[in-house]
């Protein structure tokens, strides 16, 4: 769907749709007089001090004749118009002097009406030659260019988590065009967890009503979650969505009684509730029917199912999980019984034809996980979290890392240093092995953050995702002490976020 070559006297070519989605955002960059650098940093890139007069009332966005998409093609047609505004946005008619400047887009195969996946192809080339348009007064400029650039890792991911505080849609919204300004095209959408229950099911609305902050204006209606993934999909934006069993679901038990598992104090219940109860049937019922209902509106291929931060105490102090663990000859290993639960939750995922993402602590258990799945590694050190993807590549797993990018752990300081060193295929194994690091993730967690302060804190994801789209330095020159990068970053002097 999506390769692209750019080449004109008078414009410039692509071949592709959500790479041009990306590109676009290049000559707004441009459109400085004094270029302050291509960020994120191009795989190669040449640039002369050349430059070219743009002017507003002469430049357009063209589809060429051979293109697979022309108008009508929704992704493309919003995106002109939106970067449009981007590259002139103090534009107002005016002086039409000059020559006509054109960037025409050829996409060569594929669709305008699908919606990113895992298989979607981000490569492009781009070459900004000579027009002929004439220097005017308070006209922009492009430098003559040339650009080669692919990904480095197909997944590129963002997660919020809408639990702890709910997060406005239209926060959500511009935090998707931040993502596509740098070239995130995944939003892992933590959408429910302990505190809170947000997402307004329709098969079970008792979920939302009795488990959110609030049931009407603490909710994310159906109508909310298809404009949220339409909005990602006009950029090029994959949307996945967790909803973490069996820990982390005490917002669950509020609207479906019965799911939690009591909690005894000796032989009494002390009145409150532990994990999912795995031992009941009614249990995957439940959840073969949510499930049944997350695969219809969610339409991306993968779904996060957490696993992660089981507490076993609630399990271990009732007496009908003990009976059910001495029947299923698990003893006292609750690990077993949590990969019992976990089994059971990808069978349902499996028959949906859903890719299941699991956190490291169920790879962790030595529980019995379909090679299919993926591996998302959240904790550690940087030796910890490299020997914990050796282990899992080594098992034949795909992995992600999201270990060294959790925003919400706020320090003293500078520490955004930190994250432009993390190599995410420095550990032991072999190429095999490294070819099954799909990516990684910038984890905002939601304790401390909500709508009022996430905004201040999207720059920093550009920063920490840096190696999960290229290498750093010497291969990216621009972000090597001493030569402008950093600086550029610590300074704020980074264009377009």
């Amino acid at each position: 769907m999506l390769t692209r070559t750019c080449h004109s006297m008078r414009g410039c070519k692509f071949n592709t749709v959500v790479p041009a989605l990306f590109l676009f955002a290049l000559l707004a960059m441009h459109r400085m007089q004094v270029a302050q650098g291509v960020w994120p940093m191009p795989q190669k890139m040449i640039q002369s001090s050349e430059n070219y007069p743009l002017n507003p009332q002469k430049f357009s966005f063209q589809y060429a004749e051979d293109s697979v998409a022309q108008i009508g093609c929704s992704v493309l047609d919003l995106a002109f118009k939106r970067y449009f505004k981007l590259t002139f946005p103090d534009y107002s008619r005016g002086n039409d002097a000059g020559e006509p400047f054109s960037l025409v887009v050829i996409v060569q195969s594929g669709g305008c009406d699908g919606y990113p996946d895992e298989d979607s192809k981000e490569n492009y080339q781009m070459l900004i030659s000579e027009g002929q348009g004439v220097l005017v007064a308070e006209t922009y400029y492009v430098n003559q260019t040339v650009i080669v650039d692919y990904p480095r890792f197909p997944f590129r991911g963002v997660l919020l988590d809408t639990s702890r505080h709910f997060i406005p849609v239209q926060a959500i919204l511009e935090t998707l065009d931040a993502m596509a300004y740098s070239k995130f095209n995944v939003f892992h959408w933590h959408i429910v967890d302990d505190p809170s229950f947000p997402y307004q099911s329709y098969s079970f609305p008792d979920l939302s009503d009795k488990g959110a902050f609030h049931r009407f204006t603490h909710v994310y209606t159906q109508t909310d979650i298809h404009r949220v993934i339409s909005h990602a999909r006009l950029r090029g934006i994959r949307v996945i969505p967790e909803f973490d069993s069996p820990g982390h679901t005490q917002s669950w038990g509020k609207g479906q009684p019965g799911l939690l598992t009591p909690c005894y104090n000796g032989k009494i219940p002390s009145g409150t509730f532990g994990p999912v109860d795995p031992t009941l049937t009614s249990s995957y019922h439940f959840m073969a029917r949510l499930f049944k209902e997350v695969n219809a509106v969610f339409p991306d291929s993968y779904i996060h199912l957490g696993g992660d931060e089981v507490t076993f105490f609630c399990w271990n102090s009732n007496p009908q999980v003990q009976a059910f663990m001495e029947k299923m000859g698990f003893g006292h290993d609750f690990t077993k019984l949590e990969s019992f639960y976990i089994e059971k939750i990808l069978n349902i995922t499996v028959a949906l034809n859903k890719t299941a993402v699991l956190w490291q602590d169920v790879f962790d258990y030595h529980e019995n996980i379909p090679k299919d799945t993926v591996l998302h590694v959240w904790k550690g050190t940087a030796q910890e979290y490299n020997e914990e993807m050796s282990k899992m590549t080594k098992a034949g797993y795909r992995v992600l890392l999201a270990a060294p990018w959790y925003l919400n752990h706020i320090s003293y300081g500078q520490d955004w240093h930190d994250a432009y060193t993390v190599k995410p295929l420095n550990f032991s194994g072999t190429e095999k092995q490294k070819k099954l690091v799909i990516g990684g993730e910038v984890c905002m967690w939601g304790e401390y953050v909500d709508a009022t302060n996430l905004m201040p804190l999207r720059t920093e994801a550009r920063g920490n995702m840096r190696p999960v789209d290229k290498p750093v330095a010497p291969e990216c020159p621009s972000l090597t002490p001493g030569e402008g990068g950093m600086e550029a970053v610590a300074e704020g002097r980074t264009p377009l976020m």
